[in-house]
C-alpha cells in the first residue's frame, strides 16, 4: 500500500509540475522550426506568424531554419524534441502527409509523433489550361480529355509533389488519361506550357499571378474544397468533380505529449494573429488563406489528407527511396 500511495504522489506532482510550467508558458524564447529553405514563402510566413506570436505572448519566437528531405528533416528535429512547447514545427501538408505516402521508411509517424496546433494557412493550387484548349470550365475540360485520351499532359513541378499529385487525381475522379511531365520548379512549367507543349497544370496561385493577369493562361478551378479569397470567381475543383482536394496548407505542430494548455493556447493566439487585416493582406499576396482552426479540426485534416494521399500514391504507384 506504501508503494502505491508514493507512486500516487508522485504522479500527483508530476502532473501539477506540468499544470504549472503550463501555466507559466512560454518563460523563455520559442523557436519556430521552418523545415524549408531559407527566404522562401515558408520562412516568410513563418517570421510573420512569430512576430505577432511575441508581441501577445511576451517572449521571441525565434524562427530556425532546418532544410533538407523534403522537410523530414526539421520535422525529425521537432517530433524528438522535450514536449515543452519551446520547439514548434512550423508544418506543411508535404512532410506530414504526402512523405508518408510515398517515402517507404520515414523517421516519424505524422499521428503518433505529434501534436497538431492548428492550420495557419490554406494554399490552393489553380488548373490551368493552355489558351488554345477549347475548355472554359471543369466540365468542358473533361469531356475534351475523353475524347483526346492519352493525348493531354499534366505538368508538375517534381514527382510526388502537389502538383504531381493534383495530376493523379484529375486522372482518378475525372477518369481522363493524361501524361505525366515532371519539371523543375515552375518556371519551366509555364514556359512549357506558352510554348504548347503541356496541356494542363496545377500551381501556386502567386507563381502565375503574372500570366494569370496578362491572360496567357486560363485558369479553370482552385483545388481547395471550397473557393480561395486569392482567385474569389475561380469555383472550386469540388463543385464539379466531388472529393478532389489538393490543399497545400502551412500549420503549426508540437512535439506528442506537449501539455494540452500549451496547444490550445498557440492556437488560439496564432488565430487570433491570423486575424489582423496585415497578416491577411501578406498571406494573400502569398497566395494562401489564412485558417487558424483548432487542434481537433487540424488533427482531422492531417488524418484525411493521409488517407487521400495514401489512396493516390498506391493507384499511381508513387514511391520514393
Amino acid at each position: 500500500m506504501k508503494s502505491i500511495s508514493k507512486a500516487l504522489l508522485v504522479f500527483a506532482a508530476a502532473a501539477f509540475a506540468t499544470a504549472a510550467s503550463a501555466q507559466q508558458y512560454p518563460n523563455k524564447p520559442v523557436r519556430l522550426i521552418n523545415p524549408w529553405t531559407p527566404a522562401g514563402p515558408a520562412e516568410l510566413l513563418t517570421r510573420i506568424v512569430g512576430a505577432k506570436l511575441a508581441e501577445s505572448l511576451g517572449q521571441p519566437f525565434i524562427v530556425e531554419n532546418k532544410p533538407g528531405a523534403n522537410g523530414t528533416i526539421g520535422a525529425t528535429f521537432v517530433a524528438k524534441s522535450a514536449p515543452d512547447g519551446y520547439n514548434i514545427l512550423f508544418s506543411h501538408v508535404g512532410p506530414m502527409a504526402i512523405s508518408p505516402a510515398v517515402v517507404e521508411k520515414m523517421p516519424y509517424d505524422t499521428l503518433t509523433d505529434f501534436a497538431p496546433i492548428t492550420q495557419v494557412a490554406s494554399g490552393a493550387l489553380v488548373l490551368l489550361v493552355r489558351n488554345d484548349i477549347p475548355a472554359n470550365n471543369l466540365k468542358e475540360l473533361v469531356a475534351y480529355g475523353k475524347a483526346n485520351q492519352g493525348k493531354m499532359s499534366c505538368g508538375s513541378v517534381g514527382p510526388a509533389s502537389t502538383s504531381h499529385l493534383a495530376c493523379e487525381l484529375f486522372r482518378s475522379l475525372g477518369g481522363v488519361q493524361t501524361i505525366h511531365v515532371p519539371y523543375k520548379g515552375s518556371a519551366p512549367v509555364i514556359t512549357d506550357m506558352l510554348g504548347g507543349q503541356i496541356s494542363i497544370a496545377f500551381l501556386n496561385i502567386a507563381g502565375v499571378k503574372p500570366q494569370l493577369d496578362a491572360k496567357q493562361l486560363r485558369p479553370v478551378a482552385v483545388t481547395t474544397l471550397k473557393r480561395s479569397a486569392v482567385l474569389p470567381d475561380l469555383p472550386a475543383m469540388n463543385d464539379t468533380m466531388p472529393g478532389f482536394e489538393v490543399n497545400s496548407w502551412y500549420g503549426m505542430m508540437a512535439p506528442a505529449g506537449t501539455p494540452k494548455a500549451i496547444v490550445e493556447l498557440l492556437a488560439r493566439e496564432t488565430a487570433k494573429a491570423l486575424r489582423a487585416p496585415d497578416v491577411a493582406e501578406r498571406l494573400k499576396s502569398f497566395g494562401l488563406d489564412p485558417v487558424g482552426n483548432t487542434p481537433e479540426e487540424h488533427a482531422a485534416q492531417l488524418r484525411a489528407d493521409l488517407d487521400r494521399w495514401g489512396k493516390v500514391a498506391r493507384a499511381a504507384k508513387i514511391k520514393i527511396d
